[in-house]
């Protein structure tokens, strides 16, 4: 059964976070807010880092659900890009603030899934190396990453929707080709 008041103060704290920088915000603010008291939130979080990391945590658990197979590096990089969009300012909050980490590591972990559920499709019952596997996987692994790091790191200002539709269209069949040479080998 969900608890009301943490999922209270989750929803609270992203309000404000696409309000002002995270650095900004006080567990004061959060409370007031909410209108919980202060016991109630450190019940349910030790502080603003741990109810940062918390909400991200849950936000890649909940988009690798949703995305048990990937067909797309496209498809890829969008879900990789879908809670970002939705919370464009409080990502750049986090993205500039002292807990950056928090996000990367989440970033990571939702690239991880996707490339790696896009590359058991590429790759569906071809006999390539495991070694060549792991590799492609790093490698779409972290041109996903880079590519929404550069995002973040211009503020978001850049149509990434359109880039991520352009980059595919100009390396279409580059996946195809690089299994191929595997097997060949």
């Amino acid at each position: 059964m969900p608890n009301f008041t943490k999922m209270a103060i989750k929803s609270t704290f992203i309000k404000l976070l696409n309000e002002k920088p995270l650095n900004q915000i006080t567990v004061k603010d959060i409370v007031e807010t909410c209108g919980v008291n202060r016991n109630s939130f450190y019940y349910h979080f030790q502080d603003i880092p741990a109810l940062v990391e918390e909400i991200v945590t849950e936000e890649a658990d909940r988009i690798i659900a949703e995305h048990p197979s990937i067909d797309s590096i496209e498809e890829c990089l969008n879900a990789a890009l879908d809670f970002a969009r939705e919370n464009r300012r409080a990502i750049l909050h986090i993205h500039n603030s002292v807990n950056r980490d928090i996000y990367e590591h989440y970033l990571w972990k939702v690239c991880q899934h996707v490339v790696s559920a896009y590359v058991k499709i590429l790759f569906a019952e071809r006999p390539i190396r495991e070694s060549d596997r792991e590799l492609l996987i790093l490698f779409y692994k972290c041109e996903c990453f880079g590519m929404v790091m550069e995002w973040l790191s211009s503020g978001m200002s850049d149509d990434i929707a359109e880039q991520i539709k352009r980059i595919c269209e100009i390396r279409k069949g580059m996946a195809e080709e690089m299994v191929a040479r595997s097997l060949e080998e």
